[in-house]
């Protein structure tokens, strides 16, 4: 779709070239949802293409993936066999269930950027506890969990001017055993429910909730819960209210699948404890 209230295009090359960002301006990364949809209040996009940020950078913390990063780089991404949690990128990448044309444009900091409920790379990266870098105007940056950087439909953690840079898994957490469990309504319908379980060397639990909630919720437990502890930890800490309600799924629906999946989750990493 044509923007056309647009009357200036930008193409920094350095981080300096960034700013100033104003009211009326966009980045422009995929700009798949950019160009979905009308965006009167537009005047201006920041296009981020000649930026050269490196997509996908292994190290000795773990796997830094650039907010530029394409879906399909990320999906092609061979990983250090050392990683097995690594084999859930592939599964979340395809959670899109879009097409190529969205695989080849789409950018990982993009979905998290939109903070939809049902945002795949939200998923993966809050259930491997991803740390997000964002800049600021005044050239200083900071570091936000995923999980706290997604704070509901269409909101996050963004102040105005700042940019989401990259985002960082930990070795450790790259290093998990996991379980992963999604529905949709339909076939080749937006995720209504998906759940990632992980399971530390040293017996830590960790179930993530997103796609039935309006944001991430990330249950911790030393060690594998019991059923009656699971279910409890749901209760308290996944209200009646956070859980989302939209065309792809009520949130009774959500709320029943979400009890169904954890308890399966945890049955199934259960036998590696």
């Amino acid at each position: 779709m044509d923007i056309n209230t647009i009357n200036a295009v930008s193409r920094p090359r350095s981080r300096a070239e960034l700013w100033p960002f104003q009211e009326g301006d966009a980045w422009l990364g995929g700009g798949t949802w950019l160009f979905s949809e009308p965006q009167p209040k537009l005047q201006k996009l920041v296009d981020l293409s000649l930026l050269d940020w490196q997509p996908l950078t292994v190290n000795d913390a773990g796997l830094s993936i650039s907010a530029t990063c394409k879906v399909a780089t990320l999906d092609a991404f061979e990983p250090p066999v050392v990683w097995p949690a690594a084999r859930l990128i592939g599964t979340c990448c395809r959670s899109f269930l879009a097409s190529f044309k969205i695989w080849n444009m789409a950018t990982v900091g993009g979905n998290l950027c939109m903070s939809l409920p049902a945002g795949p790379m939200i998923s993966l990266t809050a259930a491997l506890d991803g740390v997000c870098t964002v800049w600021a105007p005044d050239g200083s940056e900071r570091k936000v969990p995923v999980v706290d950087f997604v704070k509901g439909p269409l909101s996050n953690d963004l102040r105005p001017g700042e940019i989401l840079r990259s985002i960082s898994l930990p070795w450790e957490a790259l290093s998990r055993r996991t379980a992963f469990r999604r529905a949709s309504l339909t076939p080749l319908g937006r995720s209504g429910v998906l759940l990632i379980g992980t399971l530390s060397a040293k017996g830590g639990f960790v179930l993530t909730v997103t796609a039935s909630t309006r944001r991430p919720v990330q249950l911790a437990f030393p060690h594998c819960p019991g059923a009656g502890d699971l279910a409890h930890r749901l209760e308290r800490d996944v209200p009646d209210a956070l859980y989302y309600d939209d065309i792809h799924g009520l949130p009774d629906w959500r709320q029943h699948m979400t009890h169904l999946f954890a308890e399966e989750i945890r049955e199934e990493l259960g036998g590696w404890t």
